[in-house]
């Protein structure tokens, strides 16, 4: 069973133990679909989602009033791939995208993926001969994504403009 971190648990909201979620998804429609979660390894029923933007007001069973939502603050939200929709095309689960080769269109390899920071512009952190690189995900860097392959290609020139 693959797991996905599907959000992070910011806060309580209100006092009937609704939590406020940032959704790693890509909108928090899409967590509608998920009818159960694990925090910290317990199982937790789904019982309301509302949405607003990449931010989920969610209600778990179990969790009763803010007391309890409180335990819960800052805590890691975790879905059974199996639970979660499909990305759409050119779209892809964080989970997927760890443990990639980035290659440039030549074919050399410059590193392996490690990380994934969601931002409005993701964050790839890649291991390299030399040390762990980052850059921004910015339009013309990344050219294609392969899972099957286990390749991710970037276009060289864009590349070096936007990693540290």
């Amino acid at each position: 069973m693959e797991k996905l971190s599907v959000g992070r648990i910011l806060k309580p909201q209100g006092i009937r133990g609704e939590l406020k979620i940032k959704v790693y998804l890509d909108s928090a429609e899409d967590f509608k679909g998920i009818r159960r979660v694990f925090v910290d390894g317990a199982e937790y029923a789904v019982m309301n989602v509302r949405g607003q933007g990449e931010t989920a007001y969610v209600v778990l069973k179990g969790v009763a009033d803010r007391n309890s939502a409180e335990l819960l603050r800052d805590k890691e939200l975790i879905a059974l791939r199996e639970d979660c929709p499909e990305p759409p095309d050119g779209r892809y689960y964080i989970g997927d995208l760890i443990g990639l080769r980035v290659v440039n269109v030549s074919g050399d390899v410059i590193g392996e993926v490690v990380s994934v920071t969601p931002a409005k512009t993701d964050i790839y952190t890649i291991s390299t001969r030399s040390g762990e690189v980052s850059f921004a995900a910015a339009e013309g860097v990344i050219l294609g994504v392969d899972i099957s392959a286990g390749t991710i290609t970037v276009d060289k020139k864009r590349f070096k403009e936007v990693s540290v």
